[in-house]
């Protein structure tokens, strides 16, 4: 393999490649047609198995997909065997030996009501394997996308991470985030063309559970009874107080007789938090603690 380091030794001496003959002019042009062709195969291979796949309804994802999993999925498997088929796809598929890598971006505000924007990457290693990592959690100013930006470009550069790496980028559907003109992915993608954006498949199924929940009227009479009954207590101090003075009285009692037992992180005091439309766990945790609240320590 040709050393190109030594052709940055010194910019004041630097040659065109032509000036160095033809052998070498030769083996530049054929590793980058070489470069190129790889990568062509290696993607029209995938784009073969993800059609095949869709056309037929299977699923992509498997169970497990970790090195020592004797099925990786239907995605994986396929691509391997279309590689076992043909040696010159299986040289080049599941190599990105590139450091290239994804960010998935969300905000949110803490207790203390102050804007936090956490940032994962997501990669494909030399395995193959998808490898999902929380970088950290940062706090932003505001949640302005030029502010959003600023705070991940920041924090790569942190962690030694070039920004022009980045080769996809996924957020939830707010405007800050997926605005065409002034929207974080077009920011991104004007600094680097090849983040492609993909909007947060979570987010569209919850948007997606949400709308199909409506469309019962037993399943949305009962969420519009019980956002109800949260208002009607969370409206009044009074209320709040004589709610939270009946899990202490219901605690003491329940301690007493030996049916629940104490320890750290046990028994924590139940709040009333109302469901939201954009995340569908907002909606298990606020009837998990209205069964609690209302019907077990009755």
């Amino acid at each position: 393999m040709l050393d190109f380091k030594s052709l940055e030794a010194d910019p004041k001496d630097r040659m065109p490649i032509s000036s160095y003959g033809p052998n070498i002019r030769d083996a530049v042009r054929r590793q980058s047609e070489k470069a190129r062709s790889d990568y062509r195969m290696r993607l029209n291979a995938s784009i073969d198995v993800a059609r095949f796949l869709l056309t037929s309804g299977f699923p992509f994802c498997g169970h497990d997909e970790s090195e020592g999993s004797e099925y990786k999925g239907a995605f994986l498997e396929l691509l391997k065997w279309y590689g076992d088929r043909s040696f010159d796809v299986g040289s080049v598929i599941l190599d990105l030996d590139g450091d290239y890598f994804g960010i998935l971006v969300d905000e949110s505000k803490d207790v203390s009501h102050k804007e936090q924007m956490a940032l994962i990457l997501r990669y494909v290693n030399k395995s193959g394997m998808v490898i999902e990592r929380f970088l950290g959690i940062v706090h932003v100013n505001d949640t302005s996308s030029q502010s959003l930006k600023k705070a991940i470009y920041s924090l790569l550069l942190d962690h030694s991470l070039c920004t022009s790496k980045i080769h996809g980028q996924s957020y939830d559907g707010a405007s800050n985030m997926q605005g065409e003109i002034n929207g974080l992915k077009s920011l991104i993608l004007q600094d680097t063309s090849s983040a492609y954006s993909i909007y947060c498949f979570a987010h569209q199924l919850q948007l997606a559970l949400v709308g199909l929940s409506k469309k019962n009227s037993d399943v949305d009479n009962f969420f519009y009874v019980l956002t109800n009954i949260l208002n009607i207590i969370g409206a009044s101090f009074k209320r709040r107080d004589s709610l939270r003075q009946h899990q202490e009285d219901k605690l003491e009692e329940l301690l007493k007789f030996g049916e629940v037992h104490t320890g750290q992180g046990l028994n924590q005091e139940r709040g009333l938090q109302r469901p939201g439309d954009t995340r569908w766990g907002s909606h298990f945790k606020t009837l998990d603690n209205f069964l609690i609240l209302f019907f077990f320590n009755c």
